[in-house]
C-alpha cells in the first residue's frame, strides 16, 4: 500500500502555532498560469482527518490515471470543496497573477463554510479576510494542499479536452495549452483562438503577423 507522507492541515497548525485549529482548514491551489491558452483554475478543499487518499501528492508528480483516481477520491470524501475558472479573456483584463488569486478567493468563497485557516501553495495569498498562510511546495507538503493541486489540474485538463474539440488543430488535448512547439506550430499556421490569451507576448506577437 502506497504511504502517504504529508502532513494534515491540522499537524501543520499544531507544528506552528503548538495547538489544533478550531473549525474547518483549507487547502487551496492553482492550475494554468503558464498556458498561452485556456483558464485558469483554482481549487480549494477541507478534508477530514481521517481521510484515506494513498498516494496524494502534488499533482505535477502524478499520472494522469492516478490523478483522475485521487480526484473522485478526494471528491467522494472531502468535507467540503470548489473548482473555479477565470477564463482567457478576464486573464488579458486584469493578468494571470490578478487572475489566479480572484479565482482562489472564488473557490475559497464557494465553499460554504467558513474557514478557520486557509493554507495556501506558492508565497502569497489572496487579499481576504481569512487567516490564512503561504506555503512555498505546499503542494508537496500538505495534504489539503495536495488535493486542490490535484482538482486543479484534473478539472483544468478536462476543459482543455473541451477546446481540443470545440477548436481543432491547436492540439489542446495533447498540450493542455502550455508553449509546446506543437502549440507554436498550430499557432502559426491558424493564428491564435479565442481560447487564446491575448496579452501573453508569443500569442500577441503572433496575432499581429496574422
Amino acid at each position: 500500500m502506497e504511504k502517504n507522507c504529508l502532513l494534515t492541515g491540522e499537524e501543520f497548525f499544531k507544528a506552528r502555532w503548538g495547538k489544533l485549529p478550531q473549525g474547518y482548514v483549507v487547502g487551496v491551489d492553482e492550475a494554468g498560469r503558464g498556458p498561452l491558452a485556456g483558464p485558469v483554475s483554482a481549487a480549494a478543499v477541507i478534508l477530514p482527518v481521517a481521510c484515506q487518499l494513498p498516494g496524494l501528492d502534488d499533482s505535477k508528480r502524478l499520472t494522469e490515471k492516478k490523478r483522475s483516481v485521487l480526484y473522485e477520491q478526494i471528491c467522494e470524501q472531502a468535507i467540503s470543496f470548489s473548482i473555479v475558472f477565470v477564463q482567457a479573456a478576464e486573464i488579458d483584463r486584469i493578468n494571470i497573477l490578478q487572475a489566479s488569486m480572484l479565482a482562489m478567493h472564488r473557490a475559497v468563497e464557494s465553499l460554504g463554510v467558513e474557514p478557520s485557516m486557509i493554507f495556501v501553495d506558492g508565497n502569497r495569498c489572496p487579499v481576504w479576510p481569512y487567516n490564512s498562510e503561504a506555503v512555498v511546495k505546499g503542494d508537496s507538503k500538505l495534504q489539503c494542499i495536495a488535493a486542490a493541486s490535484v482538482l486543479a489540474k484534473v478539472a483544468r485538463d478536462h476543459v482543455m479536452l473541451e477546446l481540443d474539440a470545440s477548436h481543432p488543430g491547436y492540439g489542446f488535448a495533447r498540450h493542455k495549452g502550455y508553449p509546446t512547439r506543437q502549440h507554436f506550430e498550430a499557432l502559426h499556421r491558424l493564428g491564435p483562438s479565442e481560447a487564446h490569451r491575448m496579452s501573453f507576448a508569443p500569442v500577441r506577437e503572433l496575432s499581429s503577423q496574422v
